[in-house]
């Protein structure tokens, strides 16, 4: 059992980003104490820190990131209202120009490029360096490389109240490590199939199939798929484009040209893919231009308010999401698209955007009153925000009946003009709605941590539509690759099935259907993440705490019967793990992907924007430094052990040696 007496013990299960954020703000909380307690931070992961599982460096250097390198950051600036200092240090473009790394896969063409995702682990591990250095010489920091098994109160008699006890956390290797503050901090947790998935699993079993279910593209083996024949694909987001990447230039293909003359050069090892989803197209393309004569930083909201929300009901009570909460959400988001097109285009508009603004405040904007009363202040049709259709873009295009060549055809229109939309700044008010959506985001994920939400509306409206459309418009693809994907069309590669597809099992082949169009394979893939559900976390960690009541996780069912499973775990304002029976862990946090309403949950955050995850990075460490220790009762409890040297290292845990930090000049020439 790793612990040293008398220190004040923080242990983090998971090295990726979370971590990484939280340790950087205790360094900078620390750094203005002259004196106090001894800290020991352990660190668990069996890979290494700051990247973690998602971000490590040992993954292809073909896969890119989804954001532009200058609207990557791990530092806080100005824009990050918290309690801590600020300690500002580069954004991923800077520290690439400054560093100039040209290992392969890890170049930077510039701050608008889209990194590869090896670039960002290093500068991920780049920024772990930094913070550790930065750490006062009380504070060692061990990293176990193992996996943790179970977490337990090692106290004979566990406390409920505020004073919390001392926990234990077992290791794969068998041995353990006791702490008096605990932060789980796994990034996204892997599942077990649900109930469709595993019945797919098990006719594609007994059929002789290929059959790979939802999960990370870079994790999973793809060598079942073989060259030529047809894969049916269902989801046509982020894993999808890592699907259509290894499974082509992966295996050798090619690009020559560029924009609409791309083209693809098949190496003859790539299958056809059959693909489709429920909207039947990929998510937009980032946005391709700035906009240089707006300030920069979030907007505020100006509909979807903490005030006004309060004003609902009686300021605490359940709201209803379909007629108190999603009314708002569209209004926020129409509003920003439209104060942006008269304020930067209004030779397009009529009248003054005050009276529009007006007008769809006392409008039932869910239905058609969001298209009828915009449409007397247009000049330009194409200007209009209609929700609806952008929910559903081929849902006035293509029915069940339309013929399969009509199909794709629409699909590639439809691409073809979301490349040209995004990259022209004549339509910058996307810009405004892609900016918006982030504060709407954090608006609802307030409104699930502070338990306005019902259950259902919080997995059924907040954990599944609204995460669709915000990942939809918002955590596209870089523009290159939907170009890509077009001349992977175009050299057959790729064929594009249609919206709502389904997929079955039936003699003895799977069975996808959009409408009347149906196409049958061996082959089969989910190139999607799972959608959450904390019943079927297969950590063992996690699952451990959810059988025995630790977390909270409950099945959900909507009003109409439909099972929603349990969705995600469950956390309180403060990022504090909340039990089955809803008191909260004093003394566990609770925070990323995985949980509900986690702040900076969707993705890193970007330079002068204020980014939540950041805030709560700050906020939490200020709990694990602030948190009261019941020393008093732990005596018998703990093993008084000899603190390990700073340069001890062994194959499960390696101990920080500290060195010393660049020099500042460097941190400022680049910050």
């Amino acid at each position: 059992m790793t612990r040293t007496t008398g220190a004040r013990s923080i242990a983090f299960v998971g090295a990726g980003p979370r971590t990484l954020g939280i340790v950087e703000r205790l360094a900078s909380r620390l750094r203005q104490q002259t004196s106090g307690e001894a800290i020991e931070l352990h660190v668990i992961d069996p890979h290494p820190p700051g990247g973690g599982r998602i971000w490590r460096d040992a993954q292809s250097p073909l896969l890119w990131m989804n954001s532009e390198a200058q609207d990557v950051t791990v530092f806080t600036d100005e824009s990050v209202q918290c309690e801590g200092p600020l300690d500002p240090g580069p954004s991923l473009a800077e520290w690439a120009q400054w560093t100039r790394p040209t290992s392969a896969g890890g170049e930077l063409t510039g701050p608008r490029a889209f990194a590869p995702r090896v670039l960002q682990a290093r500068y991920l591990s780049w920024a772990w360096e930094r913070a550790t250095a930065r750490l006062p010489d009380r504070v060692t920091v061990h990293h176990h490389a193992t996996r943790a098994t179970a977490l337990v109160d090692s106290t004979a008699d566990s406390l409920a109240d505020s004073s919390g006890s001392a926990q234990r956390i077992e290791l794969a290797t068998g041995s353990s490590v006791e702490a008096d503050l605990v932060v789980l901090a796994q990034g996204y947790l892997e599942q077990a199939p649900g109930i469709e998935e595993q019945r797919l699993l098990d006719a594609a079993d007994e059929a002789g199939l290929t059959y790979l279910p939802s999960g990370h593209t870079a994790d999973i083996d793809l060598s079942g798929l073989r060259p030529g024949e047809p894969v049916l694909v269902r989801g046509m987001g982020l894993a999808f484009v890592d699907l259509v990447v290894l499974l082509g230039e992966g295996r050798g293909g090619r690009f020559s040209g560029d924009g609409a003359a791309l083209t693809y050069h098949p190496s003859g090892k790539e299958p056809v893919l059959h693909v489709g989803s429920r909207r039947g197209v990929p998510y937009h393309a980032k946005l391709g231009y700035e906009i240089r004569d707006s300030g920069s930083g979030p907007a505020p909201l100006r509909h979807l308010t903490r005030e006004r929300l309060g004003s609902l009901g009686d300021g605490r009570s359940a709201l209803d999401y379909r007629t108190q909460v999603w009314p708002l959400v569209v209004l926020e988001l129409a509003v920003a698209h439209y104060r942006r097109l008269f304020e930067a285009h209004p030779e397009r508009t009529r009248g003054t955007v005050e009276d529009l603004e007006r007008a769809l405040t006392v409008t039932d904007v869910t239905g058609s009153g969001l298209v009828d009363a915009a449409a007397p202040h247009l000049l330009d049709p194409t200007d209009v925000f209609d929700i609806a259709l952008i929910d559903r873009p081929l849902a006035p295009l293509v029915s069940g009946s339309t013929p399969a060549d009509e199909v794709e055809a629409r699909v590639v229109e439809h691409v073809e003009h979301d490349l040209r939309r995004r990259a022209d700044p004549a339509r910058s008010s996307d810009r405004a709605v892609f900016d918006t959506l982030l504060g709407v985001y954090a608006a609802l994920a307030d409104l699930v941590v502070t338990g306005r939400l019902l259950d259902e509306d919080r997995v059924r409206r907040v954990e599944g539509d609204f995460h669709g459309l915000f990942s939809f418009l918002a955590s596209g693809p870089p523009p290159r690759r939907l170009a890509e994907l077009l001349a992977l069309h175009r050299a057959g590669v790729v064929r594009f099935v249609g919206p709502d597809l389904t997929l079955g099992v039936e003699d003895g082949r799977f069975v996808a259907r959009s409408g009347h169009r149906v196409v049958r394979a061996r082959a089969a893939v989910e190139a999607r993440l799972p959608r959450p559900d904390s019943a079927l976390v297969n950590d063992p960690l996690v699952a451990g705490l959810l059988a025995t009541g630790e977390l909270r996780s409950r099945p959900v069912v909507a009003a109409d019967g439909t099972p929603l499973g349990s969705g995600q775990l469950v956390a309180d304002a403060r990022g504090r793990a909340v039990r089955a029976d809803g008191s909260v862990h004093p003394r566990r946090f609770l925070l990323g992907p995985a949980v509900s309403g986690s702040a900076g949950a969707g993705g890193f955050s970007r330079p002068g924007f204020g980014g939540p995850g950041l805030r709560q990075n700050d906020a939490v460490a200020a709990d694990l430094l602030r948190t009261p220790l019941a020393r008093s009762g732990d005596a018998g409890h703990l093993r008084a052990v000899a603190p390990p040297s700073r340069t001890t290292t062994s194959t499960t845990t390696r101990t920080t040696t500290r060195t010393t930090p660049p020099r500042d000049k460097d941190h400022r020439r680049v910050s």
